[in-house]
């Protein structure tokens, strides 16, 4: 049994860390700041060829596993990008998959390359403002009318929908009381984003400004059926072969988040003197920080082994989501402790721990709530009564 990352994986870190060089802490604290997509940051990594790390060979991509890309974003947010730099390229890692899946090779080689190549910037239309994590009473419709459907409704929290380019749209085409089975009926779309049939506004919210979220109006959005994936009723399926690579990438970018905290703390308190000693010579200082340690490394163990059986074909549902549940507390934790190790001046922008904290709350809420995990985990793993 081997635990240690491969050469490539290490590779692969250092790549990453080199290109996120120029990009350090003051870059994302202005970006916090102002806001606006970093475009420099993404085209520096769609440069490198790192967008379609898991993307197949034959259409630009680098063909490697869900565990190298996790390894990827675990290194971006550990460099202090947290996860403003982490969502801006998220969605090209895990969003598509769907599409190599089910899609045709010629729909493959219509959307592929310029994804990879940076070219497309893509967002992913699932939530809905009165659904929420009930995927399947959806209520935006996607209704044929001959060589097209008509698309009507609303989503909610769609991340780089001011940027984007492309949407992945779910849809129901079938009304949920005409079908066999609730799964049913919901069909996968990749279309053009068209501003004139859907209006996107802007969430103001607590962290990751540089990467918006944003509430989608559709009304009368048209989309040709060449953008159907797959067959029309089956799009709940697909969704399903992405969730959980993207609960794997987010535990790693929670959890490279937590040791960009974790680092900036253990180096203020070496280098704060109170009282005539550093502040890290107290246990009172070391013992949070080495606690911390220790929950991020249990989160790696958790992430890898949950991407390596996503990679060998295995199941890996309970893994994923109780990966994504553990390092994101776990992120949390080390974050909250960094501002804490810095007492007044965690609570200062430019020590930049302030902004990881605020940060470090998105992968405790999304994309699935701790809480609808524990009830998956009590249902799945333990065998209790289906509580939901």
């Amino acid at each position: 049994m081997n635990f240690d990352l491969s050469e490539d994986q290490r590779a692969i870190q250092a790549a990453i860390q080199e290109v996120c060089t120029p990009f350090n802490d003051d870059y994302w604290l202005q970006r916090d700041r102002e806001g606006g997509f970093p475009d420099d940051f993404y085209s520096a990594l769609a440069g490198a060829g790192w967008l379609g790390i898991a993307m197949p060979v034959e259409y630009g991509g680098a063909g490697l596993g869900i565990s190298e890309a996790a390894c990827m974003m675990e290194a971006i947010t550990s460099t202090g990008a947290g996860l403003s730099g982490a969502s801006a390229v998220h969605m090209n890692v895990f969003g598509l998959h769907p599409a190599v899946v089910h899609g045709t090779d010629a729909q493959k080689a219509r959307w592929l390359p310029p994804i990879i190549a940076g070219q497309v910037k893509a967002c992913f239309g699932v939530t809905e403002p009165n659904t929420g994590l009930n995927t399947l009473k959806l209520k935006t419709t996607a209704v044929r009318r001959g060589d097209h459907y008509v698309v009507n409704g609303q989503k909610v929290w769609i991340s780089t929908a001011q940027v984007a380019h492309k949407i992945m749209l779910l849809a129901r085409t079938t009304p949920i009381g005409e079908v066999k089975s609730p799964t049913h009926g919901l069909s996968l779309f990749y279309t053009d984003l068209d501003r004139s049939k859907i209006e996107v506004r802007e969430i103001e919210k607590l962290g990751r400004k540089a990467v918006d979220s944003n509430e989608l109006f559709i009304d009368g959005l048209e989309i040709p059926q060449e953008d159907l994936i797959g067959e029309e009723g089956r799009g709940f399926e697909y969704i399903l072969h992405g969730l959980n690579p993207e609960r794997v990438l987010l535990a790693a970018e929670a959890t490279g988040l937590g040791k960009a905290a974790l680092r900036r703390a253990s180096a203020y308190a070496g280098e704060r003197i109170v009282f005539d000693r550093p502040i890290g010579k107290n246990q009172g200082i070391q013992h949070p920080l080495a606690e911390r340690w220790v929950d991020l490394e249990a989160g790696t163990l958790l992430y890898q082994r949950a991407a390596w059986l996503y990679d060998q074909g295995r199941s890996c549902g309970a893994e994923a989501n109780a990966a994504k549940f553990f390092c994101a507390e776990a992120g949390f934790r080390a974050c909250e402790t960094a501002v804490l190790t810095h007492g007044g001046f965690g609570y200062a922008k430019e020590y930049h721990v302030e902004r990881y904290f605020r940060e470090a709350m998105l992968p405790r809420i999304a994309p699935i709530s701790p809480q609808l995990i524990l009830s998956f985990i009590a249902e799945k793993v333990l065998n209790l009564p289906k509580s939901y």
